[in-house]
């Protein structure tokens, strides 16, 4: 068979997505179905897979494909590529079956059975039929860490999420909600209609591939015989962490560990079909800034301190840094006092006491150590992500700080900051790249985003900053719409019913289910990390030189 002969055999490709711009470096490829997504992420999962695509991450969702990284920044050029990737690699969804299927074992005592039934005019046992007979295929990975939508269910079985979310849903819960079924792979709130639970843990950093589920795989539910209750499943006792740390030189000991301190490093990138957000780093140029004033790698594990103070004891003599935020601090000791300056590597010695007060201007401050903070990984990082509860837990009075034994340099010169940090009543402006659900508010919804003068709620966090301000208001089209779950990216703004926009961050979503007006430029998003609460927030649009609208038909791009 010829190449030409090959590639009639494959046929001519699933249809081509809509493109829409997710930022500088990410693209929403809007396909319209589920069937349609799963299509078009096979066949670029294929590609990336064939070394034809590069790409950083695929996301498939209800309706879309999320690509970012690699090609992905480069809108036009992969728009044009599209049609061709997608003939070449027709028929590779078909190939996801060869995974062996997964059978999950459930016991059928959900607290929602009952009204399941209701909302379906069924009887309870006609409920867990249908539900066994069914052949799943997970669809999308995301929400937390190994949960799946699993698509192919009985269409008898769409039942909507209920009114008031749980608070509180066991790990192991099996639910329903809209077309999907799943899984609930840890201990989370949720608004899942409940019908069983499994013993199965779905989420285990000690396996190979931790998520028992992932885009593509077959998955079967079979009843578990003769017994009323298996009573609650465990989450695994490694959910958290993988690897713990061996060795290492203690350096402190946290006596004031303020409000937030944790480990972070350059993330873990590479795991969206488990489920998993790359997190790390909330202020990626200040991990830099503080690794290259000790001497060490720029991606080297270092300690983020959130708002309010932080203390610590030293244990052994080290050299240490702070970037980012700028803080007061002292170190007291047998040699007398002298003053911690933001920006400049410094030596601590025994028996001396590191005191620094609350950011100046700015919210993150790191503090780096020779030779990297020794730390225990998950997915091979040491980063904490607060969202999905993976890697070390948040530093407490007592904890012992490790320093690791990564190579180094010569300490760095003094870096001052690479911007100047927002405080508490000033304004801040940030760039963003509308859409990729921008017609969702028009140019109204748009113009508002930017005249309005946003605060920063004491409500954010490192999923996200929650704003404060006009209400956005959806055009006439869209208000009374839901949109379909879809990946997301850093900085996304995303509108929440209440209008309110949400400023992801390093924590964020895999995917979310409210429109992205827009997305903070790269640029950008370091700075918009050490927003304080109270600060205030301008957003000016930007639109990328080589993409000049938010969204292009690929089929108008190739006849240009």
């Amino acid at each position: 068979m010829n190449a030409a002969d090959s590639r009639a055999a494959r046929g001519s490709g699933p249809a081509e997505p809509k493109v829409r711009v997710a930022g500088d470096g990410a693209l929403l490829l809007d396909c319209g179905t589920l069937d349609h997504a799963l299509a078009v992420f096979a066949s670029l999962a294929a590609a990336r897979e064939s070394g034809e695509l590069d790409v950083g991450e695929l996301v498939p969702a209800a309706e879309t494909v999320l690509v970012y990284g690699g090609e992905a920044a480069s809108p036009r050029r992969f728009t044009m590529r599209l049609g061709k990737l997608l003939r070449e690699h027709a028929g590779s969804a078909g190939r996801a079956g060869e995974e062996a299927e997964t059978v999950i074992p459930v016991t059928y005592d959900g607290g929602d059975l009952e009204e399941v039934a209701q909302l379906t005019s069924m009887s309870v046992d006609q409920v867990i039929n249908r539900h066994l007979a069914a052949d799943y295929t997970v669809a999308f990975t995301g929400f937390a860490p190994g949960f799946a939508y699993l698509s192919g269910g009985d269409d008898a079985l769409s039942v909507p999420r209920r009114q008031s979310p749980r608070p509180r849903i066991p790990a192991g819960s099996v639910g329903l909600a809209g077309p999907f079924s799943g899984v609930y792979p840890r201990e989370s709130p949720g608004g899942w209609q409940l019908i069983g639970h499994t013993p199965r843990a779905m989420w285990d950093l000690d396996r190979e591939r931790p998520a028992a589920l992932v885009p593509g795989a077959r998955v079967r539910f079979s009843a578990e015989r003769g017994q009323l209750s298996i009573g609650e499943p465990q989450e695994s006792a490694r959910s958290a962490v993988d690897t713990e740390p061996e060795g290492g030189r203690p350096v402190l000991e946290v006596t004031e560990p303020g409000l937030q301190t944790l480990v972070e490093d350059a993330g873990r990138p590479g795991f969206a079909a488990f489920g998993v957000s790359p997190s790390g780093a909330a202020d990626r140029g200040t991990l830099a800034s503080a690794n290259r004033l000790v001497g060490n790698a720029e991606s080297l594990p270092v300690l983020e301190l959130g708002h309010g103070g932080f203390a610590a004891e030293v244990l052994t003599t080290s050299v240490l840094a702070l970037a980012g935020a700028p803080r007061s601090g002292r170190i007291e000791g047998p040699f007398g006092s002298r003053e911690v300056v933001t920006g400049r590597p410094f030596r601590v010695d025994p028996g001396e006491r590191m005191q620094l007060d609350a950011p100046e201007r700015g919210l993150r401050t790191v503090l780096a150590l020779r030779g990297g903070v020794r730390a225990p990984l998950a997915l091979g990082s040491a980063s904490r992500d607060t969202l999905a509860g993976l890697g070390p837990e948040p530093l407490a009075a007592g904890d012992k700080v490790l320093a690791g034994d990564a190579p180094t340099t010569a300490v760095g010169l003094p870096e001052p900051p690479a911007a100047e940090l927002p405080v508490p009543g000033e304004e801040t402006v940030l760039s963003i790249v509308p859409g990729p659900r921008d017609d969702w508010f028009g140019e109204e919804g748009l113009r508002s985003l930017t005249e309005t003068s946003w605060e920063v709620t004491p409500h954010s966090d490192r999923v996200g900053v929650r704003l404060a301000g006009e209400v956005l208001k959806r055009s006439a089209d869209y208000r009374d719409r839901e949109l379909p779950s879809e990946g997301t990216v850093t900085g996304a703004l995303q509108v929440p019913p209440d209008g309110q926009p949400v400023l992801f961050l390093a924590d964020r979503p895999l995917t979310g289910g409210y429109p992205v007006i827009g997305v903070v430029h790269g640029r950008d998003l370091d700075l918009a990390a050490q927003l304080p609460p109270g600060a205030r927030v301008r957003f000016t649009t930007t639109h990328l030189s080589t993409h000049p609208s938010t969204s292009l038909s690929t089929t108008e791009e190739n006849e240009r």
